[in-house]
């Protein structure tokens, strides 16, 4: 990624403010659509290009959803880390899990792979959520 594109900007800086309101993982047209809703004057390929430039950075986290759109969220920790994440509202939890981490390396091992690298997203209902 271009370096102009990583740098601390206005939209950068209105896109990391926006996104530290939330605990929950949002798409980049819905971070757009609040930011002009609240009158920020920013493009959606600027918001793209921000977001990459703040997961290249480990500054925020990207996931898939089932239908393959990638949605973001700030990290609250530059260690490696998973998520849990409810499957209505967004709401995401990151946590350690050292035996994810030992099983992914003997994984690794057992078939073969060295230099791995690995993601891991749990997906459910938060409480809130499965509350009749």
């Amino acid at each position: 990624m271009a370096e102009v594109e990583r740098r601390a900007t206005r939209q950068r800086r209105a896109i990391e403010e926006a996104l530290r309101g939330t605990s929950a993982f949002v798409s980049a047209q819905t971070l757009h659509a609040r930011l002009r809703a609240g009158g920020e004057s920013i493009g959606l390929a600027t918001v793209y290009r921000a977001l990459a430039g703040l997961v290249a950075d480990g500054a925020a986290d990207m996931i898939r959803r089932d239908d393959g759109e990638a949605i973001y969220r700030l990290c609250s920790t530059t260690r490696h880390h998973h998520h849990l994440v409810c499957r209505d509202c967004g709401k995401a939890v990151e946590v350690q899990a050292p035996q994810d981490e030992a099983w992914a390396t003997e994984l690794a091992q057992r078939h073969g792979f060295s230099d791995i690298w690995h993601t891991l997203e749990i997906f459910g209902t938060c409480t809130a959520c499965a509350r009749p």
